[in-house]
């Protein structure tokens, strides 16, 4: 019996928790904007300085900004998100005290921080140790360039300034500032001091605020698999592998393996901005992908990461969907049926064009296995692979292998096109797709070969396929397909037009329409691939991670364990 996967939705405790803390944030930062009343201020003005009450007021509001930027982190059941909380509402206790004798606002500061002493044991995640030392640089950063900046001020005012005082007094009076007191120095008009103390306060809480900011930043996991997990990873392929056209791309050297208690299936992902982004459906049979799910989900909730699950199938989005997560559609994939595929036919006429004219061109295509090519030619192909790449970063990670040329990977599929003097100027590689299918993962051209390429190599593929044991070749994924499908349709409606249009306007930068065109022309079969999250509110979350996962969005610097491969590709989709 397979073990069920846990829950999804946040315990009352912690949502309730976080939601009583964002509320608390919220009525900081009002009363930190309503002004004082007239007695107490005269009152605590004999005791606290004008520019230390301004100080309070100010370190008041952002307090309560980052208690309700913390709400997320408490959500999640973070530790870490739990000390700043607990640190920050015993500070607004004592800050709502100087600036003003707010003694209501204080009390409701004292109980917020009661509520989360008692419920501390709901908050175990654990934290990037590693954030301590960048926080701590951030602090001490910009701390010292408020420092400086005051003694800058100090200095271009010397002129008018009351007495000589000297550089120690000068230390004194931006040492005292970073805190909102004043210092020693006397000035000649008011506004010296107060841009003084206003520099040097407003870098002190720029400090904190940035500091803490980054303390909250969410752990991650170095990527890695064993030499064990690898073998028992193409194991699953060989004979599960069928199952998912992406299945073959969970050997990418950025994921790692979560495994089934009875270790019969697998869950591929890669942590990334606190989200466990796993890719396409689980490996291995599905009656053992419950098992592999719970896993997985409890991994993620242990750390307090997001759990996401970029492009899976049908099949994987239903068993998804029973774990606890949502799912919406996030594209189509196409899929062409080899053995029924036919070059003829007015359907097919724009592709067979541009096929007999790059061939009157005299371009030729060959299809071959990547371990039947020699090593001149894998040089050859491989240095064609970083030639023909457009731009400087390799994209891809639901659907692209992001290697080539390894031992490995001697089952892939190449299409290697050259020009009429033997040049190479296209390359097409194709993943296994278990024993009778392949898929799409690196796709490269020439600019400045004749228009016709691609479609040469995808026709030849198709053509060789049927020899080759193979009967059905993935293409390009088709982001929103549906929606330049049924643009076009009779009856579309406003709500579709208008997606329609701001599709197109996207489609200048990141070429979603002439992808879904490019697919069409072979006319395919199309099967949906989905995006799986736990609830609506993660979705900004989700979408940032997977940016970046698919190296649309810079990745934060990490460390690897993994392995660099010999020659990297990718993002052939």
């Amino acid at each position: 019996m397979q073990e069920s996967a846990p829950a999804l939705h946040t315990p009352l405790s912690r949502r309730t928790i976080a939601r009583l803390v964002q509320l608390a944030g919220l009525f900081d930062v009002v009363t930190a904007v309503i002004p004082p009343r007239h007695g107490r201020l005269l009152a605590l003005m004999e005791f606290v300085p004008a520019a230390g009450i301004l100080s309070a007021r100010t370190a008041t509001a952002l307090v309560g900004l980052l208690l309700v930027y913390i709400g997320s982190g408490l959500r999640r059941g973070k530790r870490r998100a739990w000390q700043v909380a607990t640190v920050l509402s015993a500070l607004a206790t004592v800050l709502h005290l100087a600036k003003g004798l707010d003694y209501d606002a204080a009390v409701v500061s004292a109980l917020l921080l009661v509520t989360l002493l008692a419920t501390r044991d709901g908050f175990t995640a654990p934290a990037d140790r590693g954030s301590r030392w960048r926080a701590l640089t951030v602090f001490l950063g910009f701390t010292g360039a408020g420092f400086a900046l005051g003694l800058a001020e100090i200095a271009v005012r010397m002129n008018r300034l009351v007495g000589h005082p000297g550089v120690a007094d000068w230390v004194k009076e931006a040492a005292l500032g970073l805190v909102g007191l004043d210092g020693p120095i006397r000035y000649q008009h008011p506004f010296g001091a107060e841009a003084v103390s206003l520099t040097t306060g407003a870098s002190t809480l720029l400090a904190a605020g940035l500091a803490l900011i980054v303390l909250l930043q969410p752990g991650s996991r170095v990527p890695g698999r064993t030499p064990d997990e690898d073998l028992r990873l193409r194991e699953l392929l060989r004979r599960h592998g069928s199952a998912d056209s992406l299945g073959y791309f969970a050997m990418r050297a950025d994921k790692s393996l979560i495994w089934s208690p009875d270790g019969a299936a697998a869950v591929a992902y890669r942590v990334v901005r606190g989200v466990s982004l796993a890719s396409g459906d689980p490996l291995g049979p599905q009656s053992a992908w419950p098992g592999a799910i719970g896993a997985w989900l409890r991994d993620a909730a242990a750390h307090g990461w997001t759990p996401a699950v970029l492009g899976c199938g049908r099949a994987g989005g239903t068993a998804y969907r029973r774990a606890g997560l949502d799912v919406i559609e996030l594209g189509d994939e196409a899929v062409v049926d080899a053995t029924a595929f036919r070059l003829d036919g007015r359907p097919m006429r724009g592709v067979r064009q541009a096929v007999n004219r790059i061939g009157r061109a005299g371009y030729t295509c060959r299809v071959a296995r990547q371990r039947e090519l020699t090593e001149e030619e894998m040089l050859e192909a491989a240095r064609a692979v970083e030639a023909f790449r457009d731009g400087r970063v390799e994209r891809g990670f639901a659907m692209a292998l992001s290697r080539f040329g390894e031992p490995g990977d001697g089952d892939c599929l190449l299409a290697l096109c050259r020009d009429e003097d033997g040049h190479l100027r296209g390359l097409l590689q194709f993943v296994p797709w278990g024993d009778d299918g392949l898929s799409l993962d690196l796709m490269r051209a020439d600019r400045t070969a004749a228009n016709g390429v691609t479609e040469l190599m995808v026709v030849e593929v198709l053509r060789a396929a049927p020899g080759l044991g193979v009967r059905r070749v993935s293409l390009n994924f088709a982001v929103l397909r549906s929606v330049f499908a049924r643009a076009d349709e009779l009856g579309a409606g406003p709500v579709l037009r208008l997606g329609h249009r701001v599709l197109k306007r996207a489609s200048k930068v990141w070429q979603i329409e002439s992808l879904y065109r490019a697919n069409a022309k072979y006319h395919p079969a199309w099967e949906p691939r989905y995006l799986c999250f736990p609830v609506a509110r993660d979705l900004p979350r989700v979408a940032v991670a997977a940016l970046t996962a698919e190296a649309f969005l810079p990745a934060p610097a990490r460390r690897s364990r993994t392995r660099s491969p010999a020659v990297l590709s990718g993002g052939g989709r």
